[in-house]
């Protein structure tokens, strides 16, 4: 079982922004994150699900980008439909959007212009996303033992579902390996993100992607909510029957970009999911009057992990995001 401890202050209330939750209980906490020019209060809304048991802490985290309204729904349709009210040990906290600021203007960053996964830890002194950022850190990630962090792809970019993690923390090596999505990708982290500022206070994450921002895609979403259950059920916390899938996936050790060669209208006759072949056409460029006509050709093997929606490109966009160093999972 991963992440087995003794967990001895269990019995001790869960306390989150001064709102305590007793073993058993669940409720709704909401944090103040700032205000509207209008003045209107702006809360970081957390659900809080206790069992009667000692376990780990589980955070489930979405909407850290405001546009990314797939990572929200999985949130969201998690707690709907209460898949974690059955819990046998341990407490999972619920956060379906963190970013309120960019949700309200469908923006992936907040008002200022900056990134909130790029803006950990944070400070209450800073920028809005640093003030966003801090607010996680310090009320929500003290009482967490690990993290799954969900997002979909940005800017027209769609991506097949998938776990990142990284693979020089076994603990999250074990997270991936349980949520068993499409394709797992050892991934290093960046700095300043969610991802890094949890790793350096000893909680292991594993990053969800699927889909594209601002459009809801339900085979990412169906992916990510039974991953989410499958990793809860190996950490003990769960018991729910989910069918063994057919297929176990892959593991993907490295990616490339295939860029545009050309500046155009895109036409893609391949998408994400695909395995393709070296030197096979993925799609073409045309120029708007109708005097050229360039392929995109793959230089590599691999499976397409993410591919481009955009129909006009410029010279070096990246159109498809290709796995080309991978193995099977058995």
């Amino acid at each position: 079982m991963i992440l087995e401890g003794k967990y001895e202050d269990f019995d001790k209330p869960l306390v989150i922004d001064q709102q305590s939750f007793l073993p058993g209980e669940s409720g709704i906490t909401k944090m103040s994150v700032g205000r509207l020019p209008s003045d209107n209060r702006i809360y970081v809304t957390a659900h809080v699900i206790r069992s009667t048991r000692p376990g780990p802490t589980a955070l489930i985290l979405g909407g850290v980008h405001g546009d990314e309204i797939n990572g929200i729904e999985i949130v969201r349709g998690l707690k709907e439909a209460q898949a974690m009210e059955q819990l046998l040990c341990g407490n999972v906290i619920l956060i379906p959007l963190l970013n309120v600021f960019g949700f309200i203007n469908f923006s992936r960053e907040v008002p200022d212009g900056k990134d909130v996964n790029r803006s950990f830890p944070g400070t209450m002194q800073g920028s809005l996303a640093s003030r966003v950022a801090r607010l996680l850190t310090k009320k929500v990630l003290p009482v967490v033992d690990f993290a799954i962090d969900c997002h979909t792809g940005g800017a027209s970019r769609y991506n097949y579902p998938q776990i990142r993690f990284s693979p020089k923390d076994p603990v999250a090596t074990q997270l991936a390996m349980a949520f068993n999505a499409p394709f797992t990708i050892q991934k290093g982290m960046l700095t300043k993100s969610f991802r890094k500022v949890s790793k350096d206070m000893g909680i292991p994450v594993i990053v969800f992607e699927g889909g594209e921002s601002i459009r809801l895609d339900g085979y990412s979403i169906e992916k990510a909510k039974e991953g989410i259950k499958r990793t809860l059920v190996a950490c003990g916390m769960l018991d729910t029957y989910l069918p063994e899938p057919v297929d176990k996936g892959i593991l993907v050790k490295r990616t490339s970009w295939i860029r545009a060669p050309h500046s155009g209208i895109f036409i893609w006759s391949q998408k994400s999911g695909a395995y393709v072949r070296k030197n096979e056409s993925l799609g073409l460029i045309k120029d708007p009057y109708g005097a050229k006509s360039l392929k995109v050709i793959t230089r590599r093997s691999g499976y397409l992990i993410g591919h481009n929606n955009a129909s006009v490109v410029n010279h070096g966009d990246a159109l498809f995001h290709l796995a080309y160093d991978y193995e099977k999972l058995t």
